[in-house]
């Protein structure tokens, strides 16, 4: 189960499994890079993950 994204902008975003993960990941996304927000999806964000 992968649990950790390591964002290139420098965060490490940290889930308690890989829904939360991913919820974590978009929620950062939203926040923080919104014009990349929508370009992502579950599969890319756990094909990144560890």
């Amino acid at each position: 189960m992968k649990t950790r994204l390591a964002c290139p902008c420098g965060v490490m975003i940290r889930g308690e499994d890989e829904d939360d993960l991913v919820e974590r990941a978009f929620a950062h996304l939203r926040e923080q890079h919104p014009d990349l927000a929508d370009e992502y999806e579950r599969e890319h964000i756990l094909f990144m993950a560890y």
